[in-house]
């Protein structure tokens, strides 16, 4: 296993490092630090000493790439792209390009506090929600139920997530005034103001999950171990819960494990119109006033979430299934 961790954390490296090499020649091979001078502080009547102003406080007045007014390292480590890109990796986000935006790092950690309170707990029904429906559905497989639960997936699932939540604010908010239409409170008072785009997103997403994973249970039935199963005279309910669910959790693992970027990096769509101020909202903020630098970070770090997830999900499949080595 540790040969294998060695390589996958290699490979990561070598995929964040190609990440961030592309995204950083894109953002500045389309806008140079006077195109960003010019879209932070107001258009095209923008003098030039503003614009020199604005580069040096946040380091866009050096080099790209080599700085050849500098000796040794300082070649190097005095350019842009070191101090912008390859500090990342140190975790290390520097200033964001709006005048009010602050620290990205602390605005990371803070908003991504406000996304985990949504999207974990979110996560978790998800997952159990999902599952318990689809065995629901192959335990009265071929029935009425069957029937009407696969015509409910496919309606939830082609129903787009904007309709949920203007429905759903609508009559939750404004009709019924069981929860607040939008906003967001620290502490205890967060509750009241999660419940309802936590309610919603687990509705959205149920019917695509819920219908995969009785696609998944149907199979595993229809294998030889399920037969013999039967054959020994084990209940249905023993049948799927005991044999059928476990050896369909690596797919279940794979589907479910892929969500958990989301948990870090939030909903674009939800928080951004239940005013979460989380760091799906925070993403959107940053595209709506051209801030470069958060949408550089949030690229990175949506790299590394989704490739630790990953190397996650493949150390969960050698606790699912005892057959599963990693060499």
């Amino acid at each position: 296993m540790f040969n294998y961790l060695s390589r996958r954390v290699v490979n990561a490296l070598l995929v964040l490092l190609g990440v961030n090499l592309l995204t950083f020649m894109l953002f500045f091979t389309v806008n140079t630090p006077d195109d960003m001078a010019r879209l932070n502080l107001g258009g095209k009547r923008v003098t030039q000493e503003s614009i020199e102003k604005w580069k040096a406080e946040r380091g866009y007045d050096k080099p790209l790439y080599f700085n050849t007014q500098q000796q040794g390292g300082a070649q190097f480590t005095e350019t842009i792209f070191w101090e912008r890109s390859v500090s990342l990796f140190a975790l290390k986000f520097g200033r964001a390009d709006s005048e009010s935006a602050g620290d990205i790092g602390h605005e990371v950690g803070a908003r991504m506090i406000v996304s985990l309170q949504m999207a974990l707990p979110l996560f978790i029904l998800q997952v159990f929600a999902s599952t318990a429906f689809a065995l629901l559905l192959v335990m009265f497989r071929h029935t009425r139920l069957d029937f009407w639960g696969v015509v409910a997936c496919v309606l939830m699932l082609s129903i787009s997530s904007l309709f949920y939540i203007i429905v759903g604010q609508f009559l939750f908010s404004r009709v019924l005034k069981l929860a607040p239409i939008s906003g967001y409170a620290p502490g205890l008072d967060a509750v009241k103001f999660l419940m309802l785009p936590i309610g919603l997103s687990l509705i959205a997403r149920l019917g695509g999950e819920a219908r995969l994973y009785r696609a998944m249970f149907l199979e595993e039935t229809a294998k030889d171990y399920v037969r013999t199963a039967r054959a020994k005279g084990l209940s249905e309910q023993v049948v799927l819960y005991r044999h059928v669910l476990r050896n369909a959790l690596i797919p279940i693992v794979t589907s479910a494990g892929s969500y958990l970027p989301y948990v870090f990096l939030g909903s674009l769509v939800f928080e951004s119109f239940f005013g979460l101020p989380g760091l799906g909202a925070y993403v959107i903020e940053a595209i709506s006033r051209q801030d470069f630098a958060v949408v550089r970070t949030m690229v990175f770090v949506g790299s590394l979430l989704y490739i630790a997830t990953f190397v996650l999900i493949d150390l969960v499949y050698t606790w699912v299934d005892p057959r599963v080595r990693l060499s």
